[in-house]
């Protein structure tokens, strides 16, 4: 939805009833709208008439939320609701850029039109998780695909790549952070984590084997886990403005 100063819009369906049902927003009341590009429009509901929501767009407000570390999460399918769980928090947690990978443990397998229908609805997801924590730039969910596919392609320069692997020597807290203006990816394995030929070509491609406390983690909390851990140590976890 195009926003501009000074205009007159209807809400998108979606969130015109979200709106009207969950937030019971009524004529006169105030929202922010967003693009997913940054920055902020305050606006104010001029008309509801059945799922039809008119609101005014006031001034741009350029507010960023964003960390100033960019992560990417590399998280092998999940199955049934944990994926949506996965992608919902991630981005509550800042993350960049999420990538669905197929790796030979995964229970969910997607292809064809089955994929782009699970890849337009996670995208819905993490749109939503950034209405709810005030995030105002969309991360990027990227196309499925294989692991190994992924893992063919030449590391972007200044990248740090992790991977949690239990029994491993270094732990997340001894590691130098990402240089200035790099990049952190984080790779978490499915349901059966990865296998060992899957762990051994991360690691022939930079990936770090890194352990992660005493006990292991279910891939739905791996992940979550060691992106709070990495926001406070290089991200802005540890900010004073951080709301818990």
């Amino acid at each position: 939805m195009p926003l501009v100063a000074g205009a007159c819009v209807d809400l998108p369906e979606r969130v015109a009833q979200h709106a009207i049902r969950v937030l019971r927003l009524r004529t006169g009341d105030d929202l922010t709208l967003f693009n997913g590009a940054g920055g902020e429009y305050p606006a104010r509901i001029v008309g509801i008439e059945r799922a039809r929501v008119s609101v005014d767009v006031l001034e741009w407000v350029g507010h960023e939320r964003e960390s100033p570390l960019s992560v990417t999460l590399v998280q092998a399918l999940q199955a049934s609701e944990k994926m949506d769980w996965t992608v919902q928090k991630a981005v509550e947690l800042g993350v960049r850029r999420i990538v669905p990978v197929v790796s030979k443990r995964s229970v969910l397998r997607l292809e064809g039109e089955r994929a782009l229908r699970r890849l337009e609805h996670w995208r819905g997801v993490a749109a939503a998780a950034c209405e709810q924590c005030g995030r105002n730039r969309l991360p990027e969910v990227t196309v499925p695909e294989s692991l190994e596919h992924w893992l063919a392609r030449e590391p972007a320069a200044g990248v740090l790549r992790l991977l949690l692997a239990p029994g491993a020597r270094r732990s997340l807290a001894t590691l130098p952070g990402p240089p200035a203006g790099g990049w952190v990816e984080l790779l978490i394995g499915a349901e059966g984590g990865l296998t060992p030929e899957e762990a051994q070509l991360a690691s022939l491609t930079g990936f770090l084997p890194v352990h992660f406390g005493p006990r292991i983690l279910r891939t739905e909390t791996a992940g979550l886990a060691a992106l709070a851990a990495i926001q406070f140590l290089w991200g802005d976890l540890k900010e004073e403005t951080t709301d818990v």
